[in-house]
């Protein structure tokens, strides 16, 4: 059983896109998978066409059972939601005088014989619930949308993720993911010239820009479902294939 986090802490480089594509290009070929949004914008259930929020926080806090909490958004695909409640959530852990860091993963731990894959769409920024997502998961995927800015967030992202590896040895950055490739921006390829000469193998191809995978959401669909010529379906069963064989 692998647990994966989709996570950089700037926001809008598809993060979402990326936890909810990935889950059901996994899913279609075969593998059972659990989606968790932690997010208090429950994004990932949208995008799958499915409106419910607090699953995750309720499971947590022990409000609700987990038969209640996990919702079959799919075949072979769950989703324990995100949504406002997760705020309450964050204060819990907080208040926790030890092992506070450690509240998600004994929550997850518990359900991991069911599923081959368990993957954490995570929201911007870096608080309590971050930190508690980067001690559960041993591998995490960091979604670069090609851009300056992106970049030096990724850095500074990598520089806290090795103060988490003291803690959490097993967990590692194991995935880059550049996100809208527009080749007709020169930039681009020079930004993905940078990734590789730092990051190697654990560079992957790029998500190309495609309008498609921008209105999927608006259908509840993913994008296998909505356009699964599009460009888009290629690049994240691309992207599910590498995950595939890594494991």
């Amino acid at each position: 059983m692998r647990k994966l986090a989709v996570c950089l802490t700037k926001g809008g480089v598809g993060k979402t896109t990326t936890s909810v594509n990935l889950s059901a290009g996994l899913a279609r070929q075969g593998y059972r998978v659990l989606l968790v949004d932690t997010d208090t914008q429950p994004q990932a259930g949208s995008m799958l066409g499915i409106k419910a929020e607090g699953g995750l926080a309720g499971l947590v806090s022990g409000q609700i059972e987990p038969g209640q909490a996990i919702i079959q958004a799919r075949e072979r695909l769950w989703l324990l939601s995100g949504g406002s409640s997760l705020a309450g959530l964050k204060r819990l852990i907080s208040q926790k005088e030890f092992g506070g860091e450690r509240t998600l993963a004994e929550a997850l731990e518990k359900l991991e014989s069911q599923y081959d894959y368990v993957i954490l769409d995570s929201a911007p920024g870096w608080d309590s619930l971050t930190v508690n997502v980067l001690f559960y998961v041993t591998e995490v995927l960091a979604p670069v949308s090609l851009e300056v800015m992106a970049l030096q967030g990724l850095l500074q992202f990598v520089q806290r993720l090795q103060a988490i590896q003291r803690h959490n040895q097993e967990m590692q950055l194991r995935y880059v993911l550049p996100t809208f490739l527009d080749r007709r921006v020169r930039k681009s390829e020079e930004i993905i010239g940078l990734l590789r000469s730092h990051y190697g193998q654990r560079l992957c191809p790029a998500i190309r820009y495609n309008v498609r995978l921008s209105e999927a959401p608006g259908y509840g669909q993913s994008i296998f479902e909505y356009a699964p010529e599009s460009p888009g379906a290629q690049d994240y069963q691309q992207l599910t294939e590498r995950i595939l064989e890594d494991g």
